[in-house]
């Protein structure tokens, strides 16, 4: 092992003091911060928020400090279908009602998987994987498809938002508190020999105390509901005593057994054309397992620009702080020119960002838009976040298409626009990746 000796940082020293171009960048830099000195002008120029496919200007929403994108995101898919059908305005669906019961049935998820592998020690690489985080406010399309089926929807002026669930850091500190003690009990529990009857019984009482915890903090969900509302032409609506599953069926309609999450992941442990899944990711209990299929990029992206041409916005996930600005809401690869003014090469690829875990799928949000160019090749793409519409485009982003290529890892799109070959890989019996495989991520962001 060779240290660091005085000779050589003494080199380093004189290089640097010899190079004026460096020294003009460190009082650019060291005054307005790396990224703000580096943007590249040209970068926001290219990418104006004009699209020749464009779905939806409809109000964004704003997760605040909780990490909820991937259910806003598919609560936006929803809403804007609810707008166009209904003729409703600025309509919002409880993203808390969904969060209460995402933390309930997780809850249940990893008591079940402490249960399954009490056989294993403490330090085993996947107890460990379960204790380090019980449960996060993160998800996958899949999980949140598991809600939906089981818990239906209902409107925000229903159930509306909760101090905890716009900022749920101390929500989920406490929460996981109480899963990792619950954990102990119930290995301690096995230890000792009692039957499984038992052991559930337990598993139960535990759950009573976190539904209690979770209906204090969010509010108690609504069992059935009163919907009123006027439209634009001023039309007066009502239902009287709905369920939320009820209300799902007649306001959102659609079947998500329709979609399929399909995946862009080029590392070579992933060969193209085939079906994937993670172990010991999911929420619900008995629910369908989270199942990707994963396509090279260009097929990737005709997907999702079919749903859009059809007019369906597009569930997506991407690794959304990578050469983005949240201000302006541009997100494009040679948004910060790091090249030119400190001679840095970035050189990994995508394969090699998701293998050395510089990257992976941190943040859902929903494409609302794309321009084509004259053979239909994207040029841009427009998304709609929820942060709020304090940032980028009253709420909307957009991202170039060599970001998408860089940035993106999944879509969810109907079953109709696969071919009859990948439909029948993605139902084909998946591969199993390990728990901390990086397409086991979470859209937390």
């Amino acid at each position: 092992m060779s240290k660091i000796d005085q000779a050589f940082t003494d080199k380093l020293f004189a290089d640097y003091q010899a190079n004026a171009k460096y020294r003009a960048l460190e009082n650019a830099v060291s005054h307005n911060g790396l990224l703000k000195s580096l943007e590249n002008r040209q970068a926001s120029a290219d990418n104006d928020f004009a699209f020749s496919i464009d779905l939806t200007n409809d109000e964004v929403a704003n997760q605040k400090a909780s990490g909820r994108c991937w259910m806003f995101a598919a609560l936006n898919t929803f809403r804007h279908k609810l707008i166009s059908d209904f003729k409703l305005e600025n309509f919002e669906l409880s993203q808390a009602h969904t969060f209460f019961w995402d933390k309930y049935e997780k809850s249940n998820w990893f008591l079940e998987k402490v249960i399954a592998t009490a056989d294993q020690e403490l330090d085993s690489r996947k107890v460990k994987f379960l204790l380090d985080i019980p449960q996060q406010d993160g998800g996958q399309w899949d999980m949140v498809v598991s809600l939906f089926e089981k818990y239906g929807v209902v409107p925000k002026s229903s159930y509306p938002e909760s101090v905890s669930s716009s900022n749920s850091r101390e929500l989920n500190h406490y929460l996981n508190k109480l899963l990792r003690q619950d954990a102990q009990i119930l290995r301690d529990l096995i230890t000792s020999g009692v039957d499984e009857a038992a052991v559930q019984k337990q598993k139960e009482n535990l759950l009573q105390e976190i539904f209690n915890f979770l209906a204090v903090n969010l509010g108690l969900p609504p069992r059935r509901f009163d919907f009123a509302y006027r439209d634009k032409d001023d039309h007066y609506h009502k239902d009287q005593n709905i369920s939320p599953q009820e209300f799902y069926e007649k306001y959102v309609g659609l079947k998500l057994e329709d979609y399929v999450s399909i995946i862009n992941a080029p590392t070579a442990d992933k060969p193209y054309g085939k079906s994937y899944t993670v172990e010991l990711l999911g929420n619900v209990v008995g629910s369908r397992p989270v199942r990707y299929l994963n396509l090279d990029m260009d097929r990737f992206k005709e997907l999702a620009i079919n749903q859009l041409q059809a007019g369906e916005t597009v569930w997506f996930g991407s690794d959304v702080g990578q050469s983005s600005n949240r201000q302006s809401g541009v997100m494009a690869a040679k948004l910060y020119d790091l090249e030119t003014a400190l001679d840095i090469e970035l050189t990994q690829d995508k394969a090699g960002r998701l293998d050395y875990s510089e990257s992976l799928m941190t943040h859902a949000m929903v494409l609302t838009g794309v321009d084509l160019d004259a053979d239909d090749k994207p040029i841009r793409w427009k998304v709609e976040n929820s942060w709020g519409k304090k940032v980028g485009s009253d709420g909307y982003f957009v991202a170039s298409d060599d970001w998408m290529d860089e940035y993106t890892y999944q879509i969810v799109v109907r079953k109709e626009f696969l071919t009859a070959q990948e439909l029948a890989a993605y139902e084909a019996e998946p591969k199993v990746l390990a728990p901390w495989d990086p397409m086991g991520a979470l859209a937390s962001k």
